[in-house]
């Protein structure tokens, strides 16, 4: 978990992010990890999700050092084909550079946006004193 907090802490969608939220939302979702001989966790992602209707991918990560070689590919193939994941109505993803890579999984542009509201709050974390 420490690895994984480095990672989404440095993340650009959840800079400054803090051990314990990091933790209570890894434990309160459906996850996966990715993990090489000698180096340990290289990726990880969660699902947050009702495993039935709803589902919503996120902290999808790759360390540095094995981005390029199909571990994204090897991790979305994964994520697609678990039980839980099977026949939902909705499945959503904000991504702000992996477009190519989620759309060859069926992620497209939302069919229609003007029915999505959001509360948002990116700064957040930043100065996070929990």
């Amino acid at each position: 978990m420490a690895r994984v907090h480095r990672w989404l802490a440095d993340s650009y969608w959840a800079t400054e992010i803090p051990f314990d939220v990091v933790q209570r939302s890894f434990e309160n979702s459906l996850c996966f990890g990715l993990f090489h001989k000698g180096d340990g966790q290289v990726g990880v992602a969660r699902v947050i999700t009702d495993r039935s209707t709803f589902a919503y991918l996120g902290d999808v990560f790759i360390a540095e050092a094995h981005r390029g070689g199909g571990l994204g590919d090897l991790l979305m193939q994964t994520i697609m084909a678990h039980s839980d994941l099977q026949n939902l109505r909705r499945m959503m993803l904000a991504t702000w550079d992996m477009h190519p890579l989620y759309r060859k999984y069926g992620f497209g542009d939302i069919a229609n946006p003007e029915r999505l509201m959001e509360i948002s709050n990116p700064e957040i974390y930043k100065g996070f004193k929990g």
